[in-house]
């Protein structure tokens, strides 16, 4: 190459080389960059893990539920569901349709079951609060809020890894000919689907099923108020003879469930007025405040559904009036749903 070619060479291949160059972070930019990403994290990840195990507990409960509730079903069609006179003797029976691996007596439920339970009360109108409750004090069906049932708990756990506390309904009835049935009527049971594992809060791993145990399930103006739950119905004779006790006007029906939920909650007084059910659906309104809002006081298994709960208001005798009807578009309010109707909810008021 000769000397001319190299002095115009020289510099075309430094200004290629300058040209090339790619811009970098700096160290501070860089810093800031991990600084942000860690905070991000921070305020997103615990609740991207709650989201994860709320939706895990729930899944979980489902699955335990439909598990049950076919091994009643299933109790049922073979006559084996009703008439026994002991929770012990039921859970015997039991273990032959949903496996046990380990039943504790009414002294030792705490070998069963966790020995504490957090619960959560939320007060709609002011703010939440919490308390401990002892689960080693749920002796009887009456500790459950089945007052009229008059038999012993008894704890379980369950093959699945489902630790309960149940309670058997001595007045329990079989239909083996409706595949409707499924039984639920026939126990009281608060079950964990962590086993003795933490949080042991209710409505999170604790669930119920026909359980009054929330008989503070949420608080307005200091009040509490129980979960929403479906009534058995009285008969009409029944209602006769209870109606100047519990405070209602008029009997008509063989299977009252109007009248079942007041005789539940012991009283007219002791269920839930139009008031009360235009407060609720203010706090549990679909489109303003979302689902969540239904679970913190007892509403899971109503969420994405339409349901009615009853009031206290009593019209003819036929009709129940101011019946909270919701939907996912809103709550709204109906004059009047018959008394007869099996697919209403109701919900103690609890001074």
């Amino acid at each position: 190459m000769s000397e001319a070619h190299s002095k115009f060479l020289v510099p075309y291949c430094l200004s290629n080389l300058v040209s090339s160059k790619k811009p970098a972070f700096t160290l501070a930019e860089v810093l800031i960059t991990l600084a942000i990403i860690g905070i991000v994290a921070a305020m997103t990840i615990p609740t991207l893990v709650a989201n994860y195990q709320t939706r895990a507990w729930s899944t979980s409960a489902s699955v335990f539920e439909r598990k049950l509730e076919e091994a009643l079903r299933q109790m049922n069609t073979q006559q084996v569901l009703a008439g026994y006179k002991s929770t012990a003797d039921f859970v015997n029976v039991l273990g032959k349709y949903f496996k046990i691996n380990k039943v504790c007596n009414n002294n030792e439920l705490t070998s069963c079951f966790t020995d504490k339970i957090t619960w959560e009360i939320i007060d709609i109108t002011n703010e939440s609060e919490s308390e401990i409750i002892d689960s080693s004090t749920f002796k009887t069906a009456a500790d459950l809020g089945q007052n009229d049932w008059d038999s012993e708990t008894i704890g379980v756990q369950f093959a699945n890894g489902t630790t309960g506390i149940i309670s058997y309904n001595p007045h329990c009835r079989e239909n083996p000919y409706t595949n409707q049935f499924t039984g639920t009527s026939c126990i009281s049971l608060i079950y964990d689907t962590n086993g003795h594992k933490n949080p042991n809060a209710f409505n999170k791993d604790i669930r119920g099923i026909n359980s009054l145990l929330g008989s503070c399930a949420f608080k307005m103006d200091s009040t509490c108020f129980s979960a929403p739950f479906k009534p058995e119905p009285i008969t009409k004779a029944e209602c006769e003879t209870l109606k100047n006790e519990l405070g209602i006007k008029e009997c008509h029906f063989e299977a009252d469930y109007w009248a079942g939920a007041i005789k539940t909650c012991g009283g007219i007084n002791k269920i839930t007025t139009g008031i009360h059910l235009n407060e609720i659906s203010h706090y549990i309104d679909y489109p303003t405040l979302g689902y969540s809002n239904m679970e913190k006081i007892g509403f899971k298994d109503l969420q994405n559904t339409e349901f009615r709960i009853w009031s206290s208001t009593e019209r003819n005798g036929y009709m129940a009036g101011s019946v909270l009807y919701c939907r996912p578009t809103g709550c709204y309010f109906q004059e009047a749903g018959r008394q007869l109707s099996s697919n209403y909810y109701a919900i103690c008021v609890n001074e």
